[in-house]
């Protein structure tokens, strides 16, 4: 078995964890894990923007901070609101320093916009909606070209390295199923989403909620995982039958785009006074009792007042996706129906990412520091992954170096060559039918006991390669958001229980 010993480990490649990476010192090795390729995240998803006051005026700072807690139902961590919100004009500002290009006008001034549950704009965008995707080359390039920097792509990172719950790096596999361990100092956990727990998802197929399966398996703590979010408007299209759901940007609808039921009916008037500009919670709900009321399995985002010309220069990903269906924006209806897409909880950290093992940080979708309360703030995700960032990299740092010395603990496995997508596609089954929008107590049970009977199963048959992994890390996921669920009895957020 291959040990490289380092200073910082990072598992996951998105903004997260390259961006952590960037701001620590140059002077320490930093090894980066990456399951698939470098281009391959969640981040390289995110179309409608980023969301911070460039300038520290303290009305605004104060409307961003209260737009937050509002969408949260002010289950917040409130002290980490504030971090977010007065920590984002510094961090958007070293992102500009790397040479992200944030859209402007005529003037040279940069183009903001508004989405969901924001009183003002402040979201930040690029190529239009490809602001994840713009921002993510630019921060890979600079990662080529820091020699502390060492990228690993190809490799499945499986268990964390711990003795006396300290954390000493992370067991990985490369593409050859060749053993790997990476001792170091510090390790940080930014391997984004669960997507893939569910049926349908915006989500990459590699958002299989690893951080949080490596960090359950360790017994770090985990909070509020029954909080998973459902984006309002991912494009139903009935010519690709893909998992994978298409996202229209909430951005459409804060350049003034409609909701319509099957009916031809604009029915958010009845759900929120924010009407189509409600909190996400609020509008995915809503979508579900129209769908459910008119007997439809989607709705329609209209465009049709619009201007196509706008629409086409202001949201090329999308416009162009469309076309391929032959819907043009501005012209016609586009359906779209509420499917999984974020993940609020995951693994609890502190002001500085630190979890409750020593040496051991998470960031981004798996970490859960509480400025997302019960239902996250649209935009406010590739702001958290700076903001938290830059602190983790601040905080190690400012560390002194200890050299340290650790022996195998982890058991080695043989490899079988198994199919577990059966096992993946029944999971997502039972958590689209029992664990979405509306939940059920006898649907929850009912869910709780077909994911334990494929946890036990997994745990009897133990297979050391990357898909029996994946399938571990996704079920024992789901049977903790279920088991969080049915803790929850009242409604809050984007976690409605009808029973």
């Amino acid at each position: 078995m291959l040990q490289i010993k380092t200073d910082v480990v990072i598992v996951g490649a998105g903004l997260a964890g390259i961006y952590t990476a960037l701001n620590i010192d140059s002077t320490k090795r930093i090894d980066i894990v990456v399951k698939e390729s470098l281009v391959i995240a969640n981040s390289n998803l995110a179309q409608g923007g980023i969301a911070g006051e460039l300038d520290f005026i303290q009305e605004n700072i104060d409307l961003h901070i209260e737009d937050t807690l509002k969408a949260g139902s002010y289950l917040n961590n409130k002290e980490a609101v504030s971090v977010l919100v007065t920590e984002a004009s510094e961090n958007i500002k070293k992102l500009i320093a790397y040479n992200i290009d944030f859209d402007r006008d005529k003037n040279g001034d940069i183009l903001l916009t508004k989405e969901g549950g924001h009183s003002t704009r402040r979201i930040l965008h690029s190529g239009g909606d490809a602001t994840g995707k713009d921002i993510m080359n630019a921060l890979i390039i600079e990662c080529f070209e820091r020699k502390n920097i060492h990228i690993h792509e190809n490799m499945m990172a499986l268990e964390l390295l711990y003795k006396d719950f300290a954390c000493f790096g992370v067991s990985c596999l490369d593409k050859s199923n060749k053993s790997i361990q990476f001792i170091a100092k510090n390790t940080i956990l930014a391997t984004g989403g669960i997507g893939n727990i569910y049926g349908s998802t915006t989500n990459s197929d590699i958002a299989t909620s690893d951080g949080i399966g490596m960090a359950h398996r360790a017994g770090v703590k985990l909070e509020n995982l029954e909080f998973v979010q459902f984006h309002p408007t991912a494009f139903h299209s009935e010519i690709t039958k893909s998992r994978i759901k298409f996202l229209i940007s909430e951005a459409v609808r804060g350049e003034g785009a409609y909701l319509l039921n099957s009916e031809g009916e604009r029915f958010m008037s009845k759900y929120s006074p924010l009407l189509e500009l409600a909190p996400r919670d609020k509008v995915s709900q809503a979508i579900y009792r129209e769908m459910y009321d008119t007997w439809t399995d989607h709705v329609y985002l209209d465009t049709t007042h619009l201007d196509e010309k706008f629409l086409k220069k202001r949201f090329p990903t999308i416009y162009n996706r469309l076309k391929l269906d032959n819907i043009t924006m501005g012209k016609n209806l586009i359906p779209v129906s509420p499917v999984q897409h974020f993940n609020i909880g995951g693994i609890k950290v502190d002001l500085n990412g630190l979890t409750n093992m020593k040496n051991l940080y998470a960031n981004g979708e798996c970490a859960s520091n509480g400025v997302h309360g019960a239902n996250r703030l649209a935009s406010n995700s590739l702001l958290e992954c700076i903001v938290f960032g830059n602190r983790i990299a601040t905080d190690i740092n400012r560390k002194t170096s200890e050299n340290i010395e650790f022996k195998n603990n982890i058991e080695q496995y043989k490899t079988y060559q198994y199919n577990y997508k059966p096992i993946k596609r029944k999971l997502g089954t039972i958590m689209d039918e029992y664990v979405g929008i509306v939940r059920t107590e006898v649907g929850l049970l009912f869910a709780k006991k077909q994911a334990v009977d494929i946890e036990k199963n997994l745990i009897k048959y133990p297979n050391n390669s990357k898909p029996y992994y994946e399938a571990l890390n996704m079920v024992q996921t789901a049977n903790i958001i279920i088991n969080s669920s049915l803790n929850r009895k009242e409604s809050i957020g984007c976690h409605y229980r009808i029973n």
